[in-house]
């Protein structure tokens, strides 16, 4: 059987980038699309300009303006991205069916049995993209989804500062683990600023160092996870992409660099993940029966709430006001939060009211 190849497409700073296209005069500004700073909002994506001031997204946007004075903050336009997001997707699908949108602006496509040379396909779906939908990308390719995923991530690294970077990051077959061993081990997905450092307190600096720790060590550090992060390290991964058919949930999370204890910072998070998990179901066309949220403390253990929706929905206000309630319920004692997350599940495709009592219960 021939080893399974994943294309992993990140469209590069999506909400900037469809900001420019609304108006031609941001190109070299720079600029963050989120909320006001005197309203507590939170960078939702920075040009690159603004980057190379340190401006993130997750990042508060009063945090942004003190380090870019000059930044211009331009209030999101979701309808917009919807749209453009839509059209790409639309594209993609003329490419494969087995595809899975993550978000509004990621995508994982499964390219094994397509009969097309990896590097080909992939410099021509860049130049469709852009050509076609003036909208720059960047893509990773391998045999797992996670190092894709990684890929994606290092190619965008090595670009040039303050320029959209447009990279292509191959990883041929059997050489995952080397790939992965100089790269430092925050690149991985799922290993957030607070995880980093703790790997980096006991001497784990890169994924290598990761790949051959001694896993009782890790295991008595991360209990269960321990053996995830080091597999990761190792390239191993054997997650299969899910179709629009097979998602059942759809979520956003952040972890903070550093633990957060501000009420009204972790609300607008939740709002913002709210908006792009809206954004998700609006763009598949589905909607959610069950609002979930996430929260990890300073500790790493998880806590998780959820509640039935009185009818299926798909507006970004309705996802809110559920995440605001269960964070209300579920955070009473002020204790640190390093990271954070909303997300759906119970997805139809109709719209039809269903006789449920609306209800909390814990995960």
């Amino acid at each position: 059987m021939a080893a399974r190849r994943f294309l992993y497409l990140d469209l590069d700073s999506y909400y900037a980038c469809c900001e420019i296209l609304r108006d031609r005069s941001l190109r070299k500004v720079s600029f963050a699309v989120g909320g006001s700073p005197a309203q507590r909002g939170v960078v939702s994506s920075a040009s690159y300009p603004a980057r190379q001031y340190g401006v993130r997204s997750g990042m508060p946007m009063s945090q942004a303006v003190r380090l870019c004075p000059e930044l211009r903050v331009i209030p999101p336009h979701f309808d917009d991205y919807q749209l453009r997001s839509r059209a790409v997707m639309e594209y993609l699908h003329t490419i494969t069916e087995a595809m899975e949108q993550r978000s509004i602006d990621e995508v994982v496509l499964d390219i094994t049995a397509l009969p097309h040379d990896s590097e080909a396909l992939a410099s021509e779906i860049q130049t469709t993209i852009r050509q076609r939908f003036q909208l720059p990308c960047s893509l990773g390719i391998a045999n797992a989804i996670r190092v894709a995923k990684v890929a994606v991530e290092f190619g965008k690294k090595r670009g040039t500062p303050g320029k959209v970077p447009q990279a292509i990051t191959i990883v041929p077959p059997g050489t995952e683990a080397a790939f992965l061993a100089p790269l430092p081990v925050g690149i991985m997905p799922g290993i957030g600023p607070k995880l980093e450092a703790s790997l980096q307190m006991a001497g784990i600096a890169t994924l290598g160092d990761l790949a051959c720790w001694p896993m009782r060590d890790l295991q008595r550090r991360y209990g269960r996870y321990g053996l995830l992060l080091q597999r990761s390290a190792q390239g191993i991964d054997r997650s299969e992409i899910e179709t629009t058919h097979q998602r059942k949930s759809i979520s956003q999370e952040h972890t903070f660099p550093l633990d957060v204890t501000d009420r009204a910072m972790l609300i607008e998070t939740m709002a913002h993940q709210s908006s792009r998990v809206s954004d998700m179901l609006q763009v598949k066309g589905q909607f959610a029966t069950v609002v979930k949220i996430k929260m990890r403390w300073e500790d790493f253990t998880t806590l998780t709430r959820q509640m039935t929706l009185a009818e299926p929905t798909d507006a970004a206000v309705m996802i809110t006001q559920a995440s605001h309630q269960l964070f209300t319920q579920a955070w009473k004692t002020a204790r640190p939060i390093r990271l954070i997350g909303v997300g759906v599940s119970g997805l139809q495709t109709t719209r039809q009211l269903r006789l449920w009592d609306t209800e909390a219960s814990a995960m």
